[in-house]
Order: C-alpha cells, then structure tokens, then sequence
C-alpha cells in the first residue's frame, strides 16, 4: 500500500461518517459505553457500601463471573451468529441488559450483585463479538475499517475518561444507585439506534457444526505467530489493568482517604492516559509496524505495573504519582488494544473474521479471569504490596513471551497475491487469495 493511499483517507476522514449504518451504530456504541462505564463506577461502589474493607473482593468476585460469561458465551454466539437475524438479536441483547441493570439500585445483599452481573454479563458476552463482526461488512473499504477501528477504541477510551468524570459530578448531588438507571436508559437508546440500522446478516459459516467454529478461532490464534504474540500481551493488559479497575475503590478510601468521587476523579486520570494515547495512535501506525508499537506498550505496562507495586511497598500513598501512575497504565493498555483489530483482520479471511473476533474476545478474557481474582481476593487479605508484586511479575512474562512468540516479520509488505490456484495459509500470515478475497493480503 502506497503513501498517497494511506494518507488519502486522513484527509477527510469524516467520511467514515457519512456511512450512515456505521454512524448509527457507532452512535449505540457510544451510548451504551457511557451507560456501561455509569454502571462500573456505581458497581464499585455499591461494592463498599455493602462490604466495606471487602470491597475489592467482592468486586473481584463479580468481575469473575463476567469474565468467565464472556469466555464460554462469546464463543458460542459467533458459532450461532450466522443463524439469527443480527440486527434482532444484538436490540434483544440491549434490552436484557437494560431490564438487568434497572434491578441493580434495589440489591441488598451481596449475592443480588452476583447473579445480577451473570445475567448482564451474558448478554454483554453475546453482544460485543456480534456488534464487532458486523463492522467489516458496514465498512468496507480498508483506510476507512482502520479507521473505523480506531474511532471505536477512541469510543472505549472516551468512555473511560469521561464516564468517571460524569460520575464525580453527578455523585456531588445524587446517589450512587441513580446511576444504574442512566445505565439502563444507555441500554435502551442504544437498542433503538440500533433497530433503526441496515445490519447484514452474517455470511454462512463454512464449518459444519457448532464446535469446528467456535475451535476455528482459537485454532488460528494457536498456529499464527503474531497471534500467539497478542495471547501473551493480552496478559500484560489483563496485570496492569486489574491494579486500576479492581483496587481503586479501597486504595483511595482507604489508603488516600478520598469520598466516592475522588474514586471516579481517579479513574478517569487511567482513561485520560488512555484516550491521549489513542488519539496519537492512528499516524503512528500509518508509519509503524503494530508488533513495535504493541511490544512497546508492553514495556510500559511492566514499568507501570512495577512503579504502583514500588509504591506499595514503600508505603507512599500519595494522590499525584498514584494518578501518575494510573495514567501510564491507561496509555500502555491503548498501545496494545488499538492495534489489535488491525492485526485480527489481516490474519484470516473474510469469512473468518466472526470466529477469530470471538476468539480474542475469550482469549483477552481468560487472561483477565487469572488477574482479577489475584487483584481482588489476594489484595484484600494480603495487601496492595504483594498484590502489585504478583500482577507486575505476570505482566513481565506476558510481555517477554509477546516478544518471542511473535517474531519480527522480515518485510513490511506482503507479496503481491495470484489469482491462479487460490490458496490461504493464516498460519504463515501469508496468502495467495485475491486481495479482494482476504484481509491477509495487507501489509505487516
């Protein structure tokens, strides 16, 4: 791909834009992300208002049984996602976790929280592959599905810089539970958004039953190195993200002595790191290799991860490097993720694609099933020094197995493709399908 081609869609890049089925669904992303991130913030909280001291525990505790919904149902919706009509079944989706949601300021018991996030949370695992498959048959074009990508990580890093920010304000004069209905109102917005878009429904799988796609995925995560690679940056992400999104409630009441909205305040210095991060990201993957950038955002997520564990353990609770901190880990975490799409992409044919999302989806999601326990119960009964400890030596060897498993490509052009004798190879990361054929034939 040539200079003048890439550059071409930076010059009017709000043509994405005008893709009107893109910008609907982009605008129940965004929606739905704000009434999701209200809901974190208010979940946390909840959390302390119930446990107290244990609040990271139980937080841990319902985080797990999220991520363990996304691990089993993500597979299994995009094994069945080529069955059902998709516009229908991602309002279905909307509405559930809207209905969910609304329940969520009447819990008084501990137990209410974890039954509550399953059913949300198994919704939530059957929407997000559905919702991410469906953009590469909206957007079409290769500059523009960049861009698309990295509009939509800017949607999550918006939503985690602003979502705490919006809940710091709104909690200076209403409580916490208020912010499950604004959650649910997100939900039910973005359903009618949603229901309002030209979704096409899915290619017909070639696979044969419901196992051969949901094994697909993970099978061409096993045999193609640069995947490989994202498997084990995926722990990196999952050690130094667990530090923010499961300690920050008790670190700042209990060891900074900050109220509910200094939580959010903190929060929101993580998204500030990532959004920053995000919004520089598309011109530096214009000129480099997204194996350099994600490898180095590894690096900051081990520095990251080190310095909040140094911090503990000399016992310097102090709100400037804490926030310091934070925003590393923000930054790091969008140097991984914004490229991940891109990279997913080129790795498989079209109709692939639904399989090997999933798969990432799962396979990031396994990695957070390992950190959040560690993050929440150990952290609660052993303190935040060897908590840290423990998540920055995990994010080091996932950052040093990324490096190994996923090797520097030797070119940074794929060969020109042959029509004759139409073959892929995902494993090699090389193809001789028509360009128009695979998403492999891009450069590396």
């Amino acid at each position: 791909m040539n200079r003048t081609a890439r550059t071409a869609p930076e010059r009017n890049s709000l043509r994405l834009f005008a893709i009107r089925d893109y910008r609907l669904l982009f605008s129940a992303q965004i929606i739905a992300l704000f009434g999701t991130g209200l809901a974190t913030v208010a979940l946390g909280l909840l959390a302390y208002d119930l446990a107290g001291p244990s609040a990271g525990a139980v937080l841990a505790t319902a985080l797990t049984i999220k991520m363990s919904m996304y691990v089993l149902i993500a597979p299994l919706a995009a094994a069945y996602v080529d069955r059902l009509p998709r516009r229908a079944f991602l309002v279905a989706l909307d509405v559930i976790r809207a209905s969910v949601v609304i329940a969520l300021p009447f819990v008084s018991e501990i137990w209410h929280i974890y039954v509550l996030v399953g059913v949300l949370q198994a919704a939530s695992a059957a929407f997000t592959p559905t919702f991410q498959a469906v953009i590469p048959d909206i957007v079409t074009d290769e500059a523009d599905f960049t861009r698309a990508l990295s509009a939509s990580q800017v949607a999550y890093t918006m939503e985690s810089l602003l979502s705490p920010v919006l809940a710091a304000v709104a909690l200076s004069f209403m409580t916490f539970n208020l912010l499950f209905v604004a959650t649910a109102v997100g939900f039910a917005v973005s359903a009618l958004l949603v229901l309002t878009t030209r979704i096409p429904n899915a290619r017909p799988s070639t696979h044969r039953n419901a196992w051969d796609r949901i094994a697909s995925g993970v099978r061409i995560f096993v045999t193609t190195p640069r995947l490989r690679g994202i498997m084990a940056l995926n722990l990196v992400v999952a050690a130094a993200g667990s530090i923010v999104v499961v300690n920050t409630v008790n670190y700042v009441r209990d060891q900074l002595g900050g109220t509910q909205s200094d939580v959010a305040w903190m929060l929101a210095a993580s998204g500030s790191g990532t959004l920053l991060t995000a919004l520089a990201l598309p011109r530096v993957l214009d000129r480099t290799a997204e194996r350099t950038v994600m490898t180095a955002g590894s690096v900051v997520l081990v520095f990251s991860a080190s310095a909040a564990a140094s911090l503990a353990v000399a016992g310097v609770f102090t709100w400037i490097l804490t926030a310091a901190v934070w925003a590393l880990i923000g930054a790091g975490m969008a140097m991984i993720v914004t490229p991940t799409g891109k990279v997913l992409r080129r790795s498989v044919d079209p109709a692939g694609i639904p399989e090997v999302f999933a798969a990432q989806f799962s396979l990031s999601h396994l990695a957070w099933l390992l950190t959040y326990p560690i993050a929440g119960w150990v952290g609660t009964s052993a303190g935040f020094a060897l908590t840290w400890s423990i998540l920055a030596a995990l994010a080091t060897v996932g950052a040093a197995s990324g490096w190994v498993l996923w090797p520097r490509e030797a070119s940074t052009e794929m060969p020109a493709p042959s029509t004759a004798g139409a073959t892929h190879d995902a494993t090699q990361g090389e193809c001789t399908l028509a360009a128009t054929q695979c998403a492999c034939t891009r450069p590396i």
